[in-house]
């Protein structure tokens, strides 16, 4: 999630920041992604690793490229009319952190689960996909642009190489 979950995604081109990160991920770094949602405030991920890097460790690297990356874009961006006071909560979120030294763009607390059964792993799949509907974004979770749906409804998704849960029940 953003720092006082700002919604920094509203924008495409921030969304489209994380989905070059995700990509090269699971080129470079072995992330094996199962689904995926990008909301306008926080992001879901359904992976693991594949290599020998530890998944917080692997998450831990995404968060750190994607926050200098956002962070830079958002002060490019001519654009950007919220630019003054997204990069001053930014700042204001580095000064409460000790390991942080300009700009705190991700809040540190994730919400890891690790996924046990193919009960659990098809419900937290079901949820994510279905985020962008409960926040009325769409009618159908396919229909969401910026997560795996359309994956899931054998359509071609933006991200490519999503390994797709087969949950038989």
């Amino acid at each position: 999630a953003v720092v006082d979950w700002l919604d920094v995604f509203t924008r495409n081109e921030y969304k489209d920041i994380l989905i070059d990160s995700l990509s090269y991920c699971q080129k470079h770094k072995g992330m094996e992604i199962h689904a995926w949602c990008i909301m306008t405030n926080h992001v879901h991920l359904v992976f693991r690793s594949i290599n020998d890097l530890h998944p917080s460790s692997l998450l831990g690297d995404f968060k750190r490229f994607t926050s200098k990356k956002i962070v830079k874009a958002i002060q490019d961006n001519p654009k950007e009319s919220r630019k003054e006071f997204l990069l001053e909560q930014f700042k204001k979120a580095a000064g409460m952190s000790s390991n942080v030294n300009k700009f705190q763009f991700w809040r540190h607390d994730n919400k890891p689960i690790e996924l046990w059964s193919n009960k659990v792993i098809h419900e937290k799949i079901s949820y994510v996909h279905n985020n962008p509907v409960d926040a009325g974004l769409v009618y159908h979770p396919e229909d969401y642009v910026y997560s795996s749906a359309a994956d899931y409804a054998d359509k071609k998704g933006l991200l490519d190489n999503v390994i797709v849960f087969q949950y038989f029940g």
